[in-house]
């Protein structure tokens, strides 16, 4: 078939959009098979699609409307301005998290100034938090933790990619972490209620690991957990810094306030306006 670039792309945002699915994700399976950034790929819109080319892309549309992500599909994602292999066994990092990152790394300025500092991923799953804060406070221990070995394979190999030392240790939770104390520990773990599978899009529930997604209690299991374990783990001054599920922010700044009375714990917003993160800073 004689098609140029726009009029594949076209096509096939067509057919997504007819699912309900990302159209966008047409135009970045474009760019992966062509090689092109965006803007060589804007200048080569009327350009003749190779046999070759074509067969790539639509193998790539073909996937996508079994729901299967975009990311897992070309094997990797950006976050904060990196690159990262993702693949099954880990969850693909989300914008939302970027937000988490960004302020850790603010109020660690306010609390640490430019001193080296302990840093604790805890459930890192693709390194991506770990590793983003790293790159951007090149000072800063960092060791981050997951029960997965499978998923830690993949974040060994995502700080090689950066180019970052980041230490690795497998095992639950913050159980790995209790040799020593910590000056910050940042966390996005498993927050969703199992009654909210329901409401799930099958592209998150049916590809991305569920034991990264669920948890007991309402989706608070691991929030009650680290904060009731947190506290002789932590130096002073220290800060803990969660993801948090939009309605969880009451209840989790209450299991903080609990184990930290003496400390600030504050809900922060996301660029959507969505209660998405907590911070516990401990003087």
């Amino acid at each position: 078939m004689n098609e140029t670039i726009y009029e594949s792309v076209q096509r096939a945002q067509q057919l997504l959009q007819e699912r309900g699915m990302d159209t966008h994700a047409a135009e970045l399976a474009m760019r992966s098979v062509t090689g092109m950034n965006q803007a060589n790929y804007l200048a080569s819109f009327r350009e003749q699609i190779s046999p070759e080319t074509h067969a790539k892309f639509w193998g790539i549309i073909t996937e996508l409307l079994t729901g299967k992500p975009i990311q897992y599909i070309l094997g990797e994602e950006s976050f904060y301005g990196y690159s990262f292999e993702v693949n099954e066994h880990v969850l693909i990092p989300r914008p939302e998290t970027e937000e988490l990152v960004h302020y850790a790394l603010q109020r660690a300025s306010v609390l640490f100034g430019d001193q080296v500092i302990q840093v604790a991923d805890i459930g890192t799953g693709s390194g991506a938090i770990a590793i983003a804060f790293k790159k951007e406070r090149p000072n800063a221990n960092v060791r981050a933790t997951d029960f997965s070995e499978t998923a830690l394979e993949v974040a060994k190999r995502n700080a090689q990619r950066n180019k970052v030392d980041v230490t690795f240790m497998q095992g639950d939770m913050e159980e790995p972490l209790i040799q020593q104390k910590w000056d910050i520990i940042l966390s996005n773990p498993p927050y969703i209620a199992e009654h909210e599978k329901s409401d799930m899009s099958p592209t998150v529930y049916d590809f991305e690991p569920q034991t990264a997604l669920f948890a007991e209690e309402e989706g608070l299991y691991f929030y009650r957990r680290l904060a009731e374990n947190l506290s002789p783990l932590m130096n002073r001054p220290a800060l803990i810094g969660f993801e948090i599920g939009y309605q969880q922010g009451a209840i989790v700044q209450g299991y903080l306030r609990k184990s930290f009375p003496e400390a600030t714990v504050e809900i922060v917003q996301d660029i959507n306006k969505k209660d998405r993160m907590i911070f516990c800073e401990i003087r």
